[in-house]
C-alpha cells in the first residue's frame, strides 16, 4: 500500500492542538494582510484573534493533514 500523503496547502494554514477536551483546529481569520484601515475598529480587533473550526470541518482537515 502506497504511504498517505499530507496535504501541504491544508497543512499550511491550520494548526493542529491537542487538549484535555481533544482535538482543537485553529486558523487565521480570512483578510488580514492589507485594506485594514477602511475596516472599523471592532472588525479590525476581531480579525486578529484565530478561528476555531466546527467538528464537521476538524473530520475533513484531520483526513487532508493525517501525517502531521
Amino acid at each position: 500500500m502506497p504511504k498517505a500523503k499530507t496535504h501541504k496547502a491544508t497543512a499550511k494554514r491550520f494548526k493542529v492542538k491537542k487538549t484535555k477536551s481533544g482535538i482543537v483546529i485553529t486558523k487565521r481569520t480570512d483578510g488580514q494582510d492589507h485594506f485594514n484601515s477602511r475596516e472599523s475598529s471592532k472588525t479590525r480587533r476581531n480579525k486578529r484573534s484565530d478561528k476555531k473550526m466546527s467538528n464537521s470541518m476538524r473530520t475533513t482537515i484531520t483526513r487532508a493533514i493525517k501525517n502531521i
